[in-house]
């Protein structure tokens, strides 16, 4: 796709910091990582999301998706790994390229705190 910032990251037009690659996927860390080390996967390949997304490249996404979050332990040292992905505007989609996120969790962090406020409801 002409305009998706993560095909210009596949292509190394944008730069990014690399922490995984084969044939088929690229993990990298996210420019704005809610915690440390917090690493986007996508595949290589343009598709807008899970919907759009074959079998064939669904398995060779998800099948680094271990890998990745070990090395994120490994290198990070953290205690958790929260995996999230939304699919569509109305799921919280803003960057359609499909994308994984891998957010290492670490004690007292604050992530939950910060994530879940924002679908807080509101009942004043």
């Amino acid at each position: 796709m002409e305009n998706c910032i993560f095909c210009k990251i596949v292509e190394g037009v944008i730069p990014s910091t690399k922490i995984y690659e084969n044939d088929h996927v690229l993990a990298f860390a996210d420019i704005s990582p809610a915690t440390k080390g917090h690493t986007l996967l996508i595949p290589k390949r343009h598709c807008i999301d899970i919907f759009e997304m074959d079998s064939e490249l669904a398995v060779q996404v998800f099948s680094v998706v271990s890998k990745v979050a070990h090395l994120l332990k490994d290198i990070h040292n953290c205690q958790g790994l929260n995996l999230i992905n939304n699919n569509g505007s109305s799921a919280g989609q803003c960057v359609f390229h499909y994308h994984l996120h891998l957010v290492p969790r670490y004690e007292n962090d604050e992530f939950a705190e910060k994530f879940w406020q924002q679908y807080a409801i509101k009942t004043d």
